[in-house]
């Protein structure tokens, strides 16, 4: 018997992670050193798992509020305002989620009615299109190329818009090409947004990961956008907290209440004791978080010159911790590539294509794994692309 037809068509129709079925094959395989996932390498730094600890010992282990810790709120508030110069009252306008990932499925499925349309920029993280689908909207994937540094422009973003548009998802610094966009640059969106009354949902999870003595720049901080913008973040990649699930969003305030109501139906509140661990590292991480992303700099330095030495090319990232280098002239397509360099060397890759179809012809090597790990998977790469020649 077929038990697949009980299944939403919507949830049958989504293809499984490109991403899993290469981290479920490289388990298979002893010996692999993994450029795969985009998680720190870091632990928790000590200081804030103690405050957690503290929390526990003083019975702070049931319920908090379903928006969060009032004080944690707060903290994202103080934060916001230093990192982008806004203010989000912690009353009504901040949500703490359980990671950034829950922040961006309520968002969806707060947002979209049947048919709306949802603009993505590709290559783009892997979640945006299934919450989209999942919550009855139309996908409508904008290609962007390295030519352009993996930017959205405003005029890609004006010829898109139809009257159907609902949102476009941002995601600066970007997951899978490192791509950095000025205020400038976002300002210049902002306009083409305000003028079709289309919303931003900006993903600012690598906010703190950028490079080069950039400073991080959101589409929220772009006149007339705050109002416009849903703004998600979380402190799993600046404090190195990805297995406590403590994202947040920041919206208007009738918009918050709708993405509040799907948060406090469905799960009812992030951990609280990683609310309390994410509240010492926001008052007192700012030096941890300056110690890893000097550390991510020189790693990303290192591989963008060993894979260009290797003659794999690639719009430099400025920011997050992944670098998309271009795998066409060894004319293999992206899963042939990583599937071979997995079986031949030992090297786990992300094939670029799990980031939309303008992701072909690219990998996505994540450097955030030790240098002596890149070294080694450095070295698998150049031999396998060798080979090839």
């Amino acid at each position: 018997m077929d038990m697949q037809k009980y299944l939403k068509p919507q949830v049958a129709a989504i293809q499984p992670s490109v991403i899993r079925k290469f981290f479920d094959l490289a388990a298979q395989i002893e010996g692999v050193v993994s450029l795969g996932i985009g998680e720190p390498d870091f632990s928790t730094p000590l200081a804030f798992c103690e405050a957690g600890w503290r929390s526990m010992q003083e019975g702070k282990t049931g319920y908090s509020p379903n928006p969060g810790l009032l004080e944690l709120r707060q903290a994202i508030s103080a934060y916001l305002q230093q990192l982008l110069g806004l203010t989000y009252c912690p009353e009504n306008q901040i949500v703490v989620t359980v990671g950034g990932s829950e922040a961006i499925d309520a968002t969806f499925r707060a947002l979209i009615c049947p048919g709306d349309e949802v603009i993505i920029p590709e290559p783009a993280f892997v979640s945006y299109a299934p919450c989209v689908e999942l919550a009855g909207g139309v996908v409508v994937p904008l290609p962007t190329s390295a030519e352009q540094g993996f930017k959205l422009t405003p005029a890609q973003l004006e010829t898109a818009i139809t009257p159907k548009t609902k949102a476009v998802v941002l995601n600066y610094p970007g997951n899978p090409t490192g791509a950095v966009m000025s205020q400038e640059e976002l300002n210049a969106l902002a306009e083409v947004l305000l003028r079709h009354n289309v919303l931003a949902v900006s993903d600012e999870i690598y906010a703190e990961l950028i490079y080069n003595g950039q400073r991080h720049a959101s589409i929220a901080a772009a006149p007339g956008m705050r109002d416009m913008t849903i703004l998600i973040s979380g402190v799993s990649k600046s404090l190195a907290m990805t297995g406590w699930r403590i994202g947040y969003v920041c919206a208007h305030p009738d918009i918050l209440s709708g993405i509040y109501k799907i948060h406090q139906f469905s799960l009812s509140c992030a951990s609280t004791t990683g609310q309390y661990v994410a509240l010492e590292g926001l008052r007192h991480g700012q030096a941890e978080t300056a110690k890893m992303v000097a550390e991510y700099d020189r790693r990303r330095q290192f591989i963008v010159r060993r894979l260009a030495e290797i003659g794999l090319p690639m719009c430099e990232p400025q920011g997050a911790f992944y670098a998309f280098p271009s795998i066409a002239e060894t004319g293999l397509s992206s899963n042939e590539f990583c599937e071979r360099l997995l079986r031949e060397e030992k090297v786990a890759c992300v094939p670029g294509n799990a980031f939309g179809v303008s992701g072909e012809g690219y990998i996505r090597c994540s450097y955030a794994t030790s240098l002596e790990n890149i070294a080694r998977a450095c070295d698998g790469i150049e031999r396998f692309v060798n080979r090839l020649k």
